[in-house]
């Protein structure tokens, strides 16, 4: 029994719907919240971070203790609370108030995988997910209509698995709280990057080290220095988003990767140009910071690229006080790094590298140099 913690304060922690890759399952917290477990590495870095980099990367948030929990049909519940110690938000509710619930089943999950999948295999590349769910929310109403990624659902129903078998109930974990960069757009269009040339971390197995240096070489990490990795973009046409994952992006020449940047910013009948020129600035904004980090080392980070599937039509009914080519409108489109658990850096109290690397981090340069020509040959048109 919670005790007066649950109660009114109890919100349902869902999938984070907008998970195009990864293998870790993000939870969402609150509506510019998401969570995923804690691995110290990545702590280490948030705790740490070069303020050049803060508008790189999600605000981090803090930490939350969550448990599993299961009813008498089975049915798995993640229960979060913030962690004691945690210092309270300045002058917020206290820690007790703040008990999230998440309560996702594996009925539900595998229920709603198939309906965006329409039936058909699990993980197709071409996926299309409808604007529909058939989850209920906590009063069993129909909540809006959302839409789901099925990529996130399969990492969040393996999560669910692995946790419920290899833990008892009332084992607790630790889970980051980050900012949602996605929260602000209606329909936010994702291109999800693997960056650099090398993905393995400094303390990985043999084994493991040479799994990656393969699926490099095969893909475009080895020619470009970066891979997609997933990515989902709205089709103003057919009010679809159309959704592609890891194993798409590593099968991409050269010049498939270059198409399916092309394709990212295609709405249906559109290719997006106006996008170009703020993506590109703020690339070149993120290049000039990571030259300047010595002994980083962004170890299969992913670098997310944003934009809103729903063109806002105001730059030409307001007669804005700059013309465009005065920087960029930070609102259309964004750039953020995310997840680093393999990231190392001197002074790092989880590096497992005694020796720490010099100089910037060149494979995710050279990943970053590529991306730039590549998106300025689209914009000339070639």
């Amino acid at each position: 029994p919670l005790g007066p913690a649950e109660g009114s304060a109890a919100v349902l922690l869902q999938p984070f719907v907008h998970q195009v890759g990864g293998h870790t399952s993000m939870l969402t917290y609150d509506e510019h919240t998401v969570c995923k477990p804690l691995v110290s590495q990545e702590l280490s870095f948030y705790e740490s971070l070069p303020l050049a980099m803060r508008q790189f990367t999600p605000q981090y948030k803090g930490i939350v203790s969550v448990h599993l929990k299961k009813d008498s049909l089975g049915n798995l519940t993640l229960i979060a609370s913030p962690s004691l110690g945690q210092p309270d938000s300045a002058g917020g509710e206290p820690a007790a108030s703040l008990w999230h619930k998440c309560k996702w089943s594996h009925t539900q999950v595998t229920k709603t995988f198939k309906d965006s999948c329409s039936g058909k295999m699990l993980l197709r590349t071409d996926l299309q997910y409808h604007t529909d769910s058939l989850l209920e929310d906590a009063n069993g109403k129909q909540p809006e209509r959302k839409s789901y990624n099925p990529w996130g659902l399969h990492c969040h129903r393996q999560h669910l698995n692995r946790m419920s078998s290899k833990h008892n109930e009332n084992k607790l974990h630790q889970f980051l709280l980050l900012e949602n960069v996605v929260s602000k757009y209606s329909y936010p269009c994702i291109l999800d990057l693997k960056m650099g040339t090398r993905q393995h971390g400094d303390d990985a197995s043999e084994e493991k080290k040479a799994r990656h240096i393969k699926k490099c070489e095969q893909s475009t990490s080895a020619s470009l220095g970066v891979r997609i990795c997933g990515m989902q973009v709205y089709q103003a046409d057919s009010g679809h988003f159309l959704c592609k994952d890891k194993y798409y992006g590593r099968k991409l020449s050269p010049e498939g990767f270059r198409q399916t940047l092309r394709q990212f910013l295609c709405n249906g009948n559109q290719l997006r140009t106006d996008l170009l020129e703020p993506i590109v600035l703020r690339l070149k904004a993120l290049l000039a910071v990571i030259r300047k980090q010595s002994s980083y080392r962004f170890y299969s980070s992913s670098l997310l690229i944003i934009y809103d599937g729903q063109e806002h039509k105001e730059g030409a009914d307001h007669h804005l006080p700059f013309p465009k080519t005065h920087g960029t409108n930070p609102a259309r489109v964004d750039v953020r790094m995310i997840d680093f658990a393999h990231t190392t850096f001197k002074g790092s109290k989880s590096n497992p590298n005694p020796t720490p690397h010099d100089g910037p981090d060149h494979g995710y340069i050279f990943g970053l140099e590529n991306l730039i020509k590549i998106l300025q040959s689209l914009s000339e048109g070639k």
